[in-house]
């Protein structure tokens, strides 16, 4: 089994279906806030690997659902800037293990490590508000130590 760092939004009900799966699949996980995690331009960037560019993107973002940011317009080097500044339009989860890291919940190493999806299993990618065309609630902030 793997242990899997697990950049998540806080609070978001997509994220936690995933991290029970990865679980449940036997995995050890470390959580870490998607929101608060001081990134760097190379370091995230590493999640994307040869993904397109608008594939970088959580389609659920506030900015992103508004027309703001049209994904598929925006350049590599824009893409990052935007994140940088606004960690919510980062497609999540972010997960990292000792075979790679990706951005979502549909592509390797992911994809190995939950093995042959179960018929009628709910999907464990996109966002499961109840409310689609609503933006949930902002996360609280952290607690200090």
């Amino acid at each position: 089994m793997a242990n899997v760092t697990f950049y998540e939004k806080p609070g978001c009900g997509t994220n936690a279906r995933q991290k029970l799966a990865l679980a449940n699949a036997g995995h050890t996980l470390e959580v870490k806030s998607l929101l608060a995690e001081p990134w760097t331009a190379e370091r995230l960037r590493g999640f994307f690997g040869d993904t397109p560019v608008a594939a970088w993107f959580n389609p659920a973002a506030p900015k992103v659902k508004s027309g703001a940011v049209d994904p598929a317009s925006v350049e590599a080097d824009v893409a990052i800037a935007l994140m940088l500044a606004e960690p919510l339009l980062i497609r999540r989860p972010l997960v990292e293990t000792e075979n790679g890291c990706c951005a979502g919940f549909d592509r390797e190493p992911v994809l190995s490590l939950l093995g042959p999806s179960q018929p009628g299993a709910r999907p464990l990618e996109g966002c499961s508000s109840p409310h689609p065309h609503e933006p949930c609630p902002e996360p609280a902030e952290p607690k200090a130590p």
